[in-house]
């Protein structure tokens, strides 16, 4: 009879123990639903903001011809076209636009005499700002990425992050050989560039 009582005793115990550890998880489940739904709200009303900006010195005015362009890689490592489009001084007569086709992220270059930029790797054609008009790009509306530019004394200064000009300057890249992108296409542009192992 003792032994029975003692276990109706345990029985009871593990229902309320059971009865507590229910309500411990209804409670934890709603507060992380209520978290994340807040969370979202947050995120809605109030947006991120984006990153502060600063000016870089990339060179002098006078280095870039009419008609001329330059391969300049930021602190951060993007690489990026600068070409003079016009014949004056101001930041209008440059355009300063990704160089990483948005395709595939092969190398694109300025042609001066086409007056276009071009993706070697599947023939993608760019305008001189920068939007796609043939070729893969432009078969999928997709454009170069477009940084702002300003001129002052003379000396040609890209917009870049903050936190990137805290990493130290950046480059101008020479352009004998652009390594081509994670899209690089080998019956398109050819390349003398090895593997880790030395193998072309």
């Amino acid at each position: 009879m003792e032994e029975t009582r003692a276990g109706e005793a345990n029985a009871e115990s593990r229902r309320e123990t059971l009865g507590w550890l229910s309500k411990v998880g209804m409670v934890a489940g709603l507060v992380a639903a209520y978290g994340t739904l807040a969370a979202f709200m947050g995120r809605f009303l109030f947006p991120a903001r984006p990153p502060a900006r600063g000016w870089m010195f990339v060179t002098e005015v006078d280095r870039l011809g009419p008609g001329s362009a330059l391969r300049y890689r930021t602190p951060a490592g993007a690489q990026v076209n600068i070409a003079r489009q016009g014949k004056g001084e101001a930041a209008s007569d440059f355009v300063a636009l990704s160089s990483t086709c948005p395709h595939l992220g092969c190398q694109v270059h300025w042609e001066s005499q086409n007056d276009r930029f071009f993706c070697p790797c599947h023939n993608g054609v760019f305008t001189p700002e920068g939007k796609a008009i043939a070729g893969p790009p432009a078969e999928a509306g997709q454009s170069l990425g477009r940084y702002p530019l300003k001129v002052d004394g003379g000396l040609l200064f890209i917009e870049v992050p903050l936190d990137e000009v805290a990493l130290g300057p950046g480059e101008i890249v020479d352009d004998d050989y652009s390594p081509p992108g994670p899209g690089h296409d080998p019956c398109l542009y050819p390349c003398n560039c090895r593997d880790a192992a030395g193998r072309a």
